[in-house]
């Protein structure tokens, strides 16, 4: 199968690697299929929509950000990033994440009721030299 992506061009993937969204994601929900992507040299997912490829998603494992972080079995969390050219403007969304089972290749998001978890939190900041 192959799509054009606004992120990588023309990507040809096996159909069994698309991850399927029964609701899709918020604001979103008539996209119900993605190609999840990971390249060699980036510290970021990409979730692309098949349906419309020029819908992408850039995502981060909340694991590396926090080990607590709520599971859910099966499935691994990542985050939205929010892209910016000051990395120091870059967020991601800790309230909303997206759970993916990579063994069945199904996915959802959910809403984290808990004030724990920021909607903007800053992926990168500066360090102040002493």
């Amino acid at each position: 199968m192959k799509i054009t992506t606004v992120q990588f061009g023309e990507i040809e993937f096996d159909e069994n690697l698309i991850v399927r969204f029964q609701n899709g994601l918020f604001g979103f929900e008539n996209h119900k299929k993605f190609v999840f992507i990971k390249t060699d040299d980036e510290l970021f997912y990409w979730l692309n929509s098949i349906e419309q490829p020029e819908i992408s998603f850039p995502l981060i494992g909340v694991r590396v950000i926090d080990d607590e972080y709520p599971e859910v079995e099966s499935y691994e969390a990542f985050g939205i990033v929010t892209l910016n050219k000051d990395p120091l403007a870059m967020t991601v969304n800790l309230v909303a994440p997206v759970y993916i089972n990579h063994d069945n290749n199904l996915g959802f998001q959910k809403i984290l009721d808990s004030e724990k978890y920021s909607l903007r939190y800053k992926l990168f900041v500066e360090q102040k030299e002493d």
